[in-house]
């Protein structure tokens, strides 16, 4: 559809990522702000170009990462489960995760309008079916946003997490145990005010993403606990494990690496056993 309204603002360079990328940082040398649209898990074949084409410069260069997280039955080649990790050890980067659909739309707004590197990934598959605003309007950066609010331990969710995070809430108020959910819509820059404070009230978090752990959004919390000096804080992190993926569809893959609703559930009981 864009190609066809906007002919003289679209290139498709086929499955030449390392090309995409370098060729984006020239058109943002020449003050213009492109999209480069790429699965995640083939936005690391242009990882050194990411680096040195675009963040050393800190070029306002946009990539919109499809396919972030599981993908399911495309493959194990194919799941999206690295780009947090690898994305946010480079300076001058911001990365994002829409909640939705209608979150996405502004994200993709606040990352044109930040004149930095920024990505946004978003999962394969439907939206969750949440309405459009009219318009899209620019986020604040880092800022994330609390959903529900509760008094015995948090969930920092993130992305495609943040739905079944507020289910898992919702499930476990009638056992009594009450959740704060918070959207954190930032991977970097982190938003460090809310989820310190949370912590130091709650000293129970749970953080949740469809991204391997190591280095990932759990990470960058704990690095951020132990630069505020906060240590008195138990933190229980979901993720992929340190290991490839393999073939089955989202909602068995997600079952199987505790990332659905019964996944985050059965984290918050052990927690508040312990």
């Amino acid at each position: 559809k864009f190609a066809d309204k906007f002919p003289h603002r679209f290139y498709d360079v086929g499955i030449a990522e390392q090309h995409a990328v370098t060729f984006a940082a020239g058109l943002a040398t020449q003050s213009l702000i492109p999209v480069v649209a790429i699965y995640s898990t083939f936005t690391q074949r242009a990882y050194d170009q990411i680096i040195h084409d675009v963040c050393l410069q800190k070029l306002p260069v946009v990539f919109a990462l499809d396919r972030g997280g599981l993908v399911g039955e495309d493959g194990s080649t194919h799941h999206g489960v690295f780009d947090y990790s690898f994305l946010r050890s480079i300076p001058n980067m911001v990365v994002m995760a829409p909640k939705d659909e209608n979150e996405l739309q502004h994200m993709l707004k606040t990352a044109v309008q930040c004149l930095s590197p920024a990505s946004v990934r978003y999962p394969r598959g439907n939206g969750v079916g949440t309405p459009l605003d009219d318009a899209p309007a620019a986020l604040e950066l880092g800022k994330g946003e609390i959903l529900i609010t509760g008094s015995d331990l948090a969930v920092f969710a993130i992305g495609s997490t943040v739905y079944p995070a507020m289910k898992a809430a919702s499930a476990l108020s009638q056992e009594g145990i009450s959740i704060t959910v918070i959207n954190a819509r930032f991977v970097k820059p982190l938003d460090e005010e809310l989820f310190c404070a949370t912590a130091l009230s709650l000293k129970r978090v749970i953080t949740i993403e469809e991204n391997v752990l190591p280095g990932g959004f759990g990470s960058a919390v704990l690095e951020l606990f132990e630069r505020k000096g906060i240590r008195d804080v138990t933190v229980k992190r979901l993720g992929i494990r340190d290991e490839f993926v393999e073939h089955g569809t989202q909602q068995e893959l997600r079952r199987l690496h505790g990332l659905d609703e019964e996944g985050i559930i059965e984290a918050a009981r052990q927690m508040m056993h312990e």
